[in-house]
């Protein structure tokens, strides 16, 4: 499932998002944030709340509706993903979202990135992991940090995105 994700979910995402928001570090974060949550295997919690690969609890949906620096982005994802119901006011349309993202890994991605967005420091790059990890805590505020599983699965990352941004072999012969 994680080529499937980067392949076409995370593109997916990054078109509609600005191109500020698109870069391989973002990319990579994305990816080992995706495995440490939910391996991408389970799009809602084993016995929790959380929806979407990046496990998104509602509170989290909540705050990026209300971020100042996310919630024009969120809605225009919204708006572009049909979940805007001109009936719904924004608590019922924040449940909606958040029941959405068990199901839809564009708007889950894009979610994963804006919340990416509100730590307000440069993304890291491939060989910094504590800053990586710091920000993931940051953002994400998991409830079992498990710095253990974190270390492979940013390696992992970074392996993918390096590999896809590698240019092909030519034969020289």
């Amino acid at each position: 499932m994680i080529t499937q994700i980067q392949r076409f979910t995370i593109p997916a995402a990054y078109n509609l998002l600005p191109p500020a928001l698109v870069s391989d570090r973002a990319t990579a974060m994305l990816l080992a944030i995706g495995l440490q949550e939910s391996a991408f295997v389970h799009r809602r919690q084993v016995k929790g709340p959380a929806r979407g690969f990046w496990q998104f609890e509602l509170e989290g949906v909540r705050v990026l509706m209300r971020n100042s620096r996310t919630h024009m982005l969120a809605q225009t994802v919204i708006d572009a993903l049909c979940y805007h119901e001109a009936d719904r006011g924004p608590a019922q349309e924040t449940v909606a979202v958040h029941i959405a993202l068990a199901h839809n890994d564009t708007l889950a991605c894009c979610l994963a990135r804006l919340t990416l967005w509100t730590v307000l420091r440069p993304l890291p790059g491939p060989d910094e992991v504590d800053d990586a990890w710091q920000q993931y805590l940051e953002a994400w505020r998991p409830g079992r940090p498990d710095r253990a599983r974190w270390d492979p699965h940013y390696a992992e990352a970074w392996r993918r995105v390096t590999a896809a941004t590698a240019p092909p072999e030519t034969d020289a012969s």
